[in-house]
């Protein structure tokens, strides 16, 4: 390497500082300020808190939860869709010092039972049910198996209705006493991520680690008192009840919930009756906005701002935001649970280049570097590695469970996310793929996101996933899985190779077409592309090329 290129390394640097208190300081600081302020609006149902109501409910959570026995250090689960609820233990668990275990809504028997006993949950506050699901049946199936559970308080019924009334027999100074041992390094949160193989790991967040995290993505999204965030993303996970919750709370702007799950006509008119001035989501959930018949009919014209995350962002679906949802300052957010999540983010002066083809830059505070995954030597810009981060946002690690912990974060304290990305001459990061999804075509590295963003200007497609699919000739095959635009036009696999020859090389020409009325999400709203290359290679012989 010549001593003129630069390598793939970068520091975050502010005007500002990271808070050194913890969540329960920082809400009570919002208060002191912003009291008259509305914190927090359910649309569905109409419930409203300013932030002086929302101080009062979260100190009757706290309380109820100290008259159950629960104590600093004691895990708290929760699981429910979004809802004003969810918020109150979120901020109730951190004056407490206890640690708030999120549950994915999508959970079923088996996954829940895990969870309960991997973490040891002393109280769970679940919903009574949620679309098809019988929480209550599921959590009863799986009790005599949970000897740390000692309580189930349901949301709505009679034992949340006791957990309230019992918290009124606990004086206010115990709260405070509870608050005055917290640290900011305390952990506070719990939340479990998803493996390509085996049961899920628990991430354990401290309040350092996420308070700062949905602060400085907050600052750099400009919020103030006056900003309202319409969040149907899920509070299960760090894009909710981080980037939302958190990053709204530490501004004094306002949480508004526009449904339990998302909803794309629920949340357009959120975002209209509240003048909502931010909307987060991932792809998947602008383009069914975006595409939903009554889009027109919204008048979005308060918002300014907003994050598209959790997956790759399409440039034509980024174009469109911008000039159709007047979201003039999006923001995509790259990152990962472990890292709380936020490590590279787009300003609010970037162009739309860097904001429809990179992941930003590295945040305040925080370190990135792109390194050889197989050396861990950092390589020059302009060339493809693993994505490596470091600094305050990375966990403290992964619950019980120290081996993982060790394979994530290196002896350096650099967390190793697994993503393939390049880091442009100024900066910017863009992101390539996964290690794991790479697909190696005759000795040829095709990384799918490429493919999938020239795919995006194809007239019939409204979406589309690229994975590898085994081949016997060339190790692995590239199967285009797409979603149409209209299913009364179809697309045949001799358009799409025609489109495609004249501008990718012939070793990125898919040789599968598979036509989907879906793509297998996560709740967050990820897709499962394990799952859809399980589908091709158990269905190869019904592909659209074979």
């Amino acid at each position: 390497m010549s001593q003129q290129q630069e390598l793939s390394y970068a520091c975050g640097a502010a005007g500002g500082r990271l808070l050194g208190h913890t969540i329960g300081t920082d809400l009570a600081r919002t208060i002191a300020r912003f009291g008259d302020r509305e914190a927090l609006v359910e649309a569905e149902s109409g419930r409203r808190w300013t932030y002086t109501a929302l101080g009062r409910a979260v100190d009757e959570v706290a309380r109820g939860l100290l008259a159950k026995g629960v104590t600093k250090g004691d895990r708290v689960g929760i699981w429910a869709p979004n809802c004003a609820e969810w918020v109150l233990v979120q901020y109730a668990t951190a004056r407490i010092g206890a640690i708030l275990v999120n549950v994915n809504p999508a959970y079923r028997v088996h996954e829940l039972g895990y969870v309960l006993r991997q973490a040891g949950i002393a109280v769970l506050v679940s919903a009574t049910h949620h679309r098809t699901s019988d929480y209550r049946g599921m959590i009863e199936q799986v009790r005599e198996e949970c000897p740390a559970l000692r309580e189930v308080v349901y949301i709505g019924d009679e034992t949340w209705a006791g957990l309230l009334a019992a918290g009124a027999t606990v004086p206010e100074h115990r709260l405070a006493a509870c608050e005055a041992e917290l640290t900011a390094d305390d952990p506070v949160n719990i939340q479990y991520t998803s493996g390509t193989t085996g049961f899920p790991k628990g991430a354990t967040l401290s309040h350092h680690n996420i308070l700062n995290n949905g602060y400085w993505v907050g600052e750099t999204l400009g919020y103030t008192a006056e900003d309202r965030v319409c969040l149907p993303v899920p509070f299960y996970h760090c894009f909710g009840m981080v980037m939302g919750n958190l990053g709204a709370t530490s501004h004094g702007a306002c949480i508004v919930i526009p449904a339990p799950a998302f909803d794309p006509a629920a949340t357009l008119r959120a975002v209209q009756d509240e003048r909502c001035t931010s909307l987060y989501g991932v792809p998947t959930m602008f383009i069914a906005e975006l595409d939903h018949p009554g889009f027109a009919s919204y008048d979005l014209s308060s918002l300014r701002t907003g994050i598209m995350a959790g997956s790759p962002c399409p440039e034509e679906v980024m174009k469109r935001v911008v000039a159709e949802m007047h979201m003039t300052e999006v923001s995509i957010c790259y990152g990962m649970t472990e890292t709380s999540p936020v490590s590279t983010q787009t300003r609010r002066e970037d162009d739309l280049a860097h904001r429809t083809t990179t992941v930003g830059r590295v945040l305040p505070y925080l370190e990135v570097k792109v390194a050889d995954p197989s050396s861990g030597v950092t390589v020059p810009r302009g060339t493809p590695g693993e994505l490596r981060t470091r600094g305050y946002s990375v966990m403290l690690g992964y619950w019980d469970d120290p081996e993982r912990t060790a394979e994530a974060i290196d002896a350096a304290r650099w967390m190793h996310t697994g993503d393939l990305a390049v880091m442009n001459d100024d900066g910017y990061v863009r992101i390539v793929g996964r290690i794991k999804d790479m697909i190696i075509r005759g000795g040829e590295n095709v990384y799918p996101r490429e493919i999938e963003e020239f795919l995006y200007s194809h007239p019939k497609i409204a979406d589309v996933q690229v994975v590898g699919v085994p081949d016997e000739k060339y190790g692995e095959e590239i199967a285009a899985c797409v979603l149409l635009r209209d299913p009364e036009d179809p697309l045949t696999h001799e358009e799409l190779t025609d489109y495609c020859r004249s501008r990718l090389a012939h070793y990125k020409v898919p040789r599968h077409l598979e036509i989907l009325d879906a793509f297998p999400m996560t709740v967050s709203g990820k897709v499962r592309k394990i799952e859809l290359r399980e589908r091709l290679n158990s269905a190869r012989g019904d592909l659209g090329s074979s």
